[in-house]
């Protein structure tokens, strides 16, 4: 696993950036990580394809491409990704910090964010931020300032019948089996399974087991695999299945999201 060092023109000890805000975008490499560190700014964290994972505070937070995470100051954290990307990260000083939230959570990326960030990051690198640039980067703040709030995307549990549930799913997310028979394999209730669902997840299992699906799926579309074969890899019995429900969790059909991905 390649160990990568975030990239800035002050170092993480710094107690201020050189800008109220700077942007920063780079490629990561498969299986890439970069090391627990802490910073006295906030964090926007951004992918363009794939899934940006980011350890904080003993959760794992996920987000595929219709969210980003956002880290506040001095929290220490660590970022991977299981295959290549191209993300960016948003610094924030401390005093714009503060209409944001004060815990760590995804926030929906609207097209109108996707849009400015895509703008950015096809800007020289190494340049200043000036004029009209700045102007955008407050405005892409103010964005974010207002975008709703998802905690995790696909959130755990360290509940031991449902974190082992969760377990198995994540090693198979193929498995069809229903609530009552995954209660049964772990030796619980459906009904205990579906008030932890809402205690620990904030939603349903159908849902979860569905955003599972959805991140899962991510980097085989941009591996070229066919949707036929993802669908049923993932325990749909066809592709018209697979396309609903994709689209219903990210606003995108597969190849949509495949396109804006390579593009």
């Amino acid at each position: 696993m390649p160990i990568l060092r975030p990239k800035l023109e002050v170092p993480l000890s710094s107690p201020t950036l050189p800008a109220p805000v700077m942007f920063r975008s780079a490629y990561v490499p498969d299986h890439g990580l970069y090391p627990e560190h802490q910073h006295a700014w906030g964090e926007f964290v951004y992918s363009f394809s794939g899934v940006m994972e980011v350890k904080v505070l003993g959760h794992h937070f996920l987000a595929p491409p219709q969210y980003g995470i956002w880290l506040p100051p001095h929290l220490e954290h660590v970022g991977l990704n299981r295959k290549a990307a191209h993300h960016c990260s948003l610094y924030v000083s401390t005093p714009l910090c503060h209409p944001l939230p004060a815990e760590p959570c995804a926030l929906t990326v609207s097209p109108l964010v996707r849009a400015m960030l895509e703008h950015l990051r096809l800007q020289p690198a190494g340049i200043p931020a000036a004029g009209a640039e700045t102007r955008l980067l407050k405005v892409l703040l103010d964005q974010l300032v207002v975008a709703p709030r998802a905690g995790s995307y696909l959130p755990g549990s360290e509940d031991p019948a449902l974190g082992a549930v969760l377990r198995m799913l994540e090693a198979q997310p193929g498995d069809n089996r229903s609530l009552p028979e995954l209660a049964r394999a772990v030796h619980t209730t459906e009904r205990t399974l579906m008030r932890r669902c809402q205690r620990d997840l904030g939603m349903t299992f159908a849902e979860w087991r569905q955003r599972l699906r959805v991140v899962r799926a991510m980097p085989l579309l941009e591996a070229g695999q066919t949707v036929e074969t993802i669908a049923l890899d993932l325990g749909y019995g066809s592709a018209s299945a697979f396309i609903t429900m994709f689209k219903k969790l990210t606003g995108s059909t597969p190849d949509e999201l495949r396109k804006a991905a390579l593009g």
